[in-house]
Order: structure tokens, then C-alpha cells, then sequence
């Protein structure tokens, strides 16, 4: 009786624990720490988010998924998020645009 009573009680356990977050808002809990000094090359982030809070920081995510902190105050990292801006305004407007369809020769006489 002790054993089923234990066993019931551990898959009860179990299914709180996978449900736990299932329809419910799941909350951002990426905080920054420390700020980095260290330029990141443009190529090489995917993109990024801006935090306010105790610490303001711009979060960059890179291609492999790190998160990294730095000052938005710092020149580099103002470069850095015109940069991405102006390629994400790039991809939009071009995603955008609608074909012309089938464009006809022009001949000119001469």
C-alpha cells in the first residue's frame, strides 16, 4: 500500500512539473549582470533586444545563440543597432514588393 500510495504521489509530482508553465505566460528572465567592452561583429549577431530596468543594456544575440550585454550608450553598440535596423527595413521592403508580372520587349526603331 506504502509503495502505490509513493508512486501516486511521484507521477502527480511529475505531471505538476510538466505542466507547470503549459497556458500560462512564461516571463523574459534575461538579465544582464556586467556590460562587455568587447565589439561584436555585425555578421555574426542575429539580433537584438533593448532592457530597462536597474541595469539599461542592449541584449545581442548571436547566430549561435549566446546573449550578450553591452552599454547603449557606447558608440559601437549605436552603430551596431542602426546597422541591424537598416538591414531588417531592407528584408521588409523587399518582402513587401509586389512582381510586376510578365514585362513586355521594347523595341525601338531606329
Amino acid at each position: 500500500m506504502r509503495l502505490l500510495t509513493l508512486a501516486l504521489l511521484g507521477i502527480c509530482c511529475l505531471t505538476a512539473y510538466i505542466v507547470e508553465g503549459v497556458g500560462s505566460e512564461v516571463s523574459d528572465k534575461s538579465t544582464c549582470v556586467s556590460l562587455t567592452t568587447q565589439r561584436l561583429p555585425v555578421n555574426r549577431i542575429k539580433t537584438y533586444t533593448i532592457k530597462e530596468g536597474s541595469l539599461k543594456a542592449v541584449i545581442f544575440i548571436t547566430k549561435r545563440g549566446l546573449k550578450v550585454c553591452a552599454d547603449p550608450q557606447a558608440r559601437w553598440v549605436k552603430d551596431v543597432v542602426k546597422s541591424m535596423d537598416r538591414k531588417s527595413n531592407t528584408r521588409n521592403s523587399m518582402s513587401q514588393t509586389k512582381p510586376t508580372g510578365t514585362q513586355q520587349a521594347v523595341t525601338l526603331a531606329r
